[in-house]
């Protein structure tokens, strides 16, 4: 079963104007399925590049790689080519010679300076998150939505994650083995080969501290000496982390650095369901549920940050949509406006403010000039497209 991804519509524009697009994501979020499923109707060829004899002619001798495989088609599908030797420069050949490729890779390695030094001006760069909620809500073809049955989709999305192997099974504890399986791979393949880390040992232990500290300022120094190893080789994994989308550091909202926090990003996973596998704790908490409303911005486009003051005022989430500023506060249950949103609008007076809560009980009020808005995760995408 194929379920329609948010981002068609934006990447059915770019595909008819520019010669090459990037789709960047982790590994199994879903980028070959959509883009099979994009060429469905093109004479097309999918080339995958942990296919040895593809990669070693593609290397070797890209003229008989392009009339061999590409000549012909509407489109070429490359599939993971970031591994090869010089893939900017035989990219860019096959893009002046008019070919059309749509090219994957699960690391921003692809989006290095040497090989998009090649590609300016050919190449449109786009991500494919695993499902965001509203993908996830369509995977269960459900007509409608009652409070409880959201409820108790959101909690699955966040417990889980949205990687489409775990939403489309069905019995939970297969959906776990999944998940270990893909955290195995990431840690393995992607993150360990991709940048040359040889300690997994070290690796994990990093990964396992990240993910009982969602939530928190991350402090690299006093993370290093927790974990036994040295600064540098800490910013080197986290670095490696990010790059291959399994974390997200969030750095903090400022206009003022003498009154409030200019460093110590926070760290969030992509996707929920990953962190939980690999923290083993399956309750939907608080940090949780931050967590994974900071995830649903990500895929909605957007870059949160957080806000806090020297005088310990916070605020969980703040996006900049156009020239608005947005704060968000993130609650399992509570209804009250919290003193760190109230300083935010006396410092910054936005227009609105929301509060995320996972019960979805609506309502609005004003600070001043500020409409808070309370509500749950589904709606507030809606409510971020006004």
């Amino acid at each position: 079963m194929y379920i329609e991804r948010q981002i068609k519509e934006k990447f059915e524009k770019i595909a008819n104007a520019i010669s090459i697009i990037a789709l960047v994501g982790a590994r199994q979020a879903g980028k070959t399925t959509f883009l099979k499923e994009q060429a469905k109707e093109k004479n097309s060829s999918y080339l995958l590049f942990d296919d040895p004899d593809v990669k070693e002619l593609f290397e070797e001798d890209i003229k008989k790689f392009e009339n061999q495989y590409i000549e012909g088609r509407n489109v070429s599908i490359l599939d993971e080519v970031q591994y090869c030797k010089d893939s900017g420069g035989k990219l860019k050949y096959l893009a002046d010679i008019g070919r059309k490729l749509w090219i994957t890779s699960s690391s921003e390695i692809l989006l290095s300076k040497e090989v998009l030094s090649y590609l300016v001006g050919r190449v449109s760069i786009m991500r494919l998150y695993p499902f965001s909620l509203n993908e996830f809500m369509m995977s269960k073809k459900q007509k409608e939505f009652t409070a409880k049955i959201l409820k108790r989709n959101i909690s699955e999305h966040a417990i889980y994650g949205g990687y489409p192997k775990v939403v489309t099974t069905q019995d939970f504890e297969i959906k776990k083995t999944i998940l270990k399986g893909l955290y195995e791979t990431m840690i393995l393949k992607d993150i360990s080969r991709t940048f040359s880390i040889n300690d997994l040992n070290a690796l994990e232990n990093v990964v396992r501290y990240i993910s009982h500290g969602i939530g928190g300022t991350f402090n690299y120094e006093q993370a290093s000496k927790k974990i036994n190893i040295s600064f540098q080789t800490l910013v080197r994994y986290i670095n490696a982390m990010e790059k291959s989308y399994l974390i997200k550091r969030i750095q903090p909202f400022y206009t003022n650095k003498f009154k409030e926090i200019v460093k110590q990003p926070k760290i969030f996973f992509i996707d929920t369901g990953l962190r939980n596998i690999i923290s083993n704790e399956f309750n939907l908490d608080g940090q949780l549920f931050e967590n994974y409303v900071v995830s649903e911005l990500i895929k909605l486009g957007f870059s949160p940050k957080y806000w806090r003051t020297k005088s310990k005022a916070e605020v969980d989430f703040v996006i900049e949509k156009e020239k608005e500023i947005i704060p968000i506060e993130v609650k399992l249950t509570s209804h009250k406006i919290p003193k760190g949103l109230r300083s935010f609008i006396d410092t910054y007076k936005p227009k609105r403010a929301f509060v995320i809560t996972l019960d979805g009980e609506k309502s609005k009020t004003k600070i001043k000039k500020c409409n808070v808005i309370f509500t749950d995760v589904h709606e507030m995408e809606k409510l971020l497209k006004e």
